[in-house]
């Protein structure tokens, strides 16, 4: 995986721009998904996977979190 690459890119799928009245998580998830996956801190991909967001990336990437720090 391509930990410089994001969820945008790796997924060949770029959403619009959240609108002007957004939710603070709406708003939240669209920047997340334009960040590199290597860059995603914890609570980040919480939160993503928590939305059901990216997961076939997300998820490997969450359990090499896990098996470092089980408490993550």
């Amino acid at each position: 995986m391509d930990y410089e690459r994001s969820l945008e890119e790796i997924e060949r799928d770029r959403w619009p721009a959240p609108p002007q009245d957004a939710t603070r998580l709406v708003a939240t998830a669209h920047a997340l998904r334009r960040r590199p996956i290597g860059e995603l801190a914890v609570e980040d991909m919480r939160l993503l996977i928590g939305q059901d967001i990216g997961l076939p990336c997300l998820l490997p990437l969450a359990l090499e979190v896990l098996r470092g720090d089980p408490m993550a």
